[in-house]
């Protein structure tokens, strides 16, 4: 389902060998226990005029609850940063931009820094995608 979510229930129970019924009962389960989040559509970026990925390496002093607090919904409200995680290492955070090209990425920056205090900001361009939007490598 992750490659294809398009498949009509009858092929994905041909292809997990379980019969439709039992194919749909189990989804409805992995939907209940959270374990399906969703259904979307993969977009190919740069149809979309979205041919610029920047890697955004964020560190900080502040460490309290409430800045966090603050910060993360800063960051939410940019729809450009596709990624958000807290780190450990060198930095506190991650970010994935994705935007159309380096004016539009500046003024991605410029949100960033506008409402939040931050030690360094560190970009890193992305100049080719390798692999992007993989799905998660459930083992069996």
């Amino acid at each position: 389902m992750q490659n294809d979510g398009t498949l009509a229930q009858r092929e994905l129970a041909e292809q997990v060998h379980l019969s439709p019924n039992a194919c749909w009962h189990r989804v409805q389960t992995l939907k209940k226990q959270g374990v399906i989040v969703g259904q979307t559509v993969r977009l190919d970026r740069r149809k979309v005029d979205l041919g610029l990925v920047v890697f955004v390496m964020l560190r900080t002093r502040f460490h309290s609850a409430e800045w966090l607090d603050a910060f993360r919904k800063h960051v939410s409200l940019i729809p450009e940063v596709i990624d958000f995680f807290r780190i450990g290492g060198d930095y506190d955070y991650f970010l994935k931009v994705v935007t159309r090209d380096m004016e539009s990425y500046d003024a991605v920056y410029q949100r960033l820094i506008s409402k939040v205090e931050l030690d360094s900001v560190t970009s890193y361009f992305a100049m080719e995608a390798i692999e992007e939007q993989r799905p998660l490598p459930i083992l069996s």
